[in-house]
């Protein structure tokens, strides 16, 4: 079984950052892909970034785009998200979930992930 620890969330204030991590045994393995996805109340979870270490690719959502950065550090089997210049409207629970092989799916799509972490909040507010 999987298990992913996320941490790294809290209140900060608009266009303040945030780094978010993502840990788990599996990240020492050479190959699997991790997405970052969030939920606000009362909304559906979203897709924020992912990463495929298979080949490097990363793919961010629209309304993260130039703001948000997702890397790897292999030697600590972690994943982080580097939030930058952070809106009210990211407030949400991050999660983090992550497959061993993608196999022709979005990386941004929540069906895709077979484990997930327990989220961490993100609060952006003045």
């Amino acid at each position: 079984q999987v298990q992913l620890v996320e941490s790294g969330g809290g209140l900060v204030q608009p266009g303040g950052s945030l780094r978010l991590s993502c840990a788990a045994s599996v990240f020492t393995l050479d190959y699997f892909a991790i997405g970052w996805f969030r939920q606000a109340p009362g909304k559906g979870r979203e897709g924020v970034s992912c990463i495929n270490t298979r080949d490097g690719f990363t793919d961010y959502a629209d309304l993260v785009k130039g703001r948000f950065t997702i890397s790897r550090d292999k030697a600590k089997s972690t994943v982080y998200l580097q939030m930058n210049s952070l809106k009210p409207e990211d407030t949400a629970v991050y999660y983090c979930a992550t497959v061993s092989r993608l196999n022709g799916r979005s990386c941004l799509r929540t069906t895709t992930y077979a484990y997930w972490g327990q989220g961490t909040q993100v609060t952006v507010s003045s």
